[in-house]
């Protein structure tokens, strides 16, 4: 059985995501997928639009065979840390013999041609992004024009597109893994990644969650079972009230200053920004316009809130990313997937957690002899829980569920 490994945060799942999975499965000649999923906060520092179990289950119902959850502090994250985590999962697993993504580009060479840049030449590529961001770039803009000089033949453009810019660093993780997993890409198809419009029933995941914002049809944008699973889920209070995100959030930027320093990047008197902005913002829209500057990007200031909402701290999130995930999380799996489990059972670095009431057990016969590691993973996993608790105070209803749904909510197997 040859396997597909695809990166994926299904916000929600649509058309240009079922031309994606049915390309990949056709290009590398595979016969079963895995989907490395982003949980309930994505990489643009933004809540899901529901949560992480309705995304499982419209990503087996479209043909995804086995979907893992890409942990916390890699799925919120930049791009670098976003595809690293990513990677190593899928390495972990054991099995996965080819990743494929989408990308503006859609042909790998020049963007593994940047790849190898990014490996080869990172120290000389920090160096000029800080001398470009003392200048008042901000930091992925700096970066791209810092490659584009070092690399005449691949055009400005290409390096610094949305989904050309995560292809590259899954291409940078996959050297530096030294991994045996073959890279492939194919175009996007439709709409830009930041574009609301609508092209031949394909339209971003952007351009969907305003439509749905909105009020508006967007049945044909999705597959007919992914639509009826959403549309259930959405008329069930299962999205996201960004007034009650917004009310979460105030409650510890109205606070002195100082109790924000040592959160995960509140850095250089940004704290002083945060606390001053909230004084005045009116909604969470207002909030990061309010924070926004020149340096910070509204993708940083989403993520950054996200951090402060969760209260993450910058040494716990190094050591998060220092190590890489510490464990596969299972959340469904087709007949197919259940092979793909089975094949990897004594080939996987990395233990599997099906049920977060057992995973403490899982992670000391996993790590026996290594009680710094297995307490990472404790903490990781703990960090995982704890998105999943703060995620259920910002969904629309409120019914009386307990909050820790990730022991509630088995396995989805189809």
């Amino acid at each position: 059985m040859r396997i597909v490994g695809l990166i994926t945060e299904y916000n929600p799942f649509h058309n240009g995501h079922l031309h994606h999975l049915q390309e990949s499965l056709r290009i590398t000649g595979a016969d079963a997928s895995v989907a490395v999923m982003s949980g309930h906060f994505l990489q643009r520092g933004e809540p899901a639009l529901v949560d992480k179990w309705v995304r499982t289950e419209m990503a087996l119902a479209a043909g995804v065979d086995l979907v893992l959850e890409l942990p916390f502090p890699f799925a919120c994250n930049s791009a670098p840390h976003f595809a690293m985590g990513a990677v190593q999962a899928l390495n972990a697993l054991g099995v996965v013999d080819a990743l494929c993504f989408g990308s503006e580009a859609g042909a790998i060479d020049p963007l593994q041609t940047i790849a190898r840049l990014l490996v080869d030449e990172s120290a000389a590529i920090e160096e000029g992004t800080r001398e470009r961001l003392r200048c008042g770039v901000s930091y992925p803009a700096a970066r791209a024009e810092i490659m584009a000089g070092m690399c005449p033949e691949v055009s400005p453009e290409t390096i610094a597109s949305p989904n050309n810019i995560l292809g590259i660093e899954y291409l940078r993780a996959l050297q530096i893994t030294s991994s045996q997993i073959q890279a492939f890409t194919i175009p996007r198809l439709g709409a830009d990644y930041h574009s609301t419009d609508v092209a031949d029933n394909i339209a971003s995941a952007t351009g969907i969650r305003k439509l749905i914002a909105e009020g508006d049809r967007v049945d044909q944008l999705l597959p007919t079972a992914c639509h009826e699973i959403l549309a259930e889920a959405l008329a069930a209070g299962g999205s996201i009230d960004r007034e009650r995100l917004f009310t979460a959030l105030q409650a510890f930027l109205l606070q002195e200053p100082e109790r924000l320093k040592g959160l995960y990047q509140v850095t250089d008197g940004l704290e002083q920004r945060l606390v001053a902005a909230a004084m005045t913002a009116e909604s969470y829209t207002d909030l990061v316009g309010l924070i926004k500057s020149r340096h910070w990007t509204l993708t940083r200031i989403q993520r950054i809130l996200s951090y402060v909402l969760l209260q993450l701290s910058g040494t716990e999130m190094a050591s998060f990313l220092e190590s890489g995930p510490l464990y596969l999380r299972l959340l469904g799996a087709t007949e197919q997937g259940r092979k793909i489990l089975a094949k990897a059972r004594k080939k996987r670095s990395l233990p599997l957690i099906s049920d977060p009431a057992r995973a403490r057990a899982t992670l000391r016969r996993f790590y026996q002899g290594q009680t710094a590691r297995c307490q990472l993973a404790e903490r990781m996993l703990n960090c995982d829980l704890r998105v999943t608790r703060v995620y259920s105070l910002l969904q629309e209803t409120q019914k009386r569920v307990h909050r820790n749904q990730d022991f509630f909510r088995p396995v989805q197997y189809v």
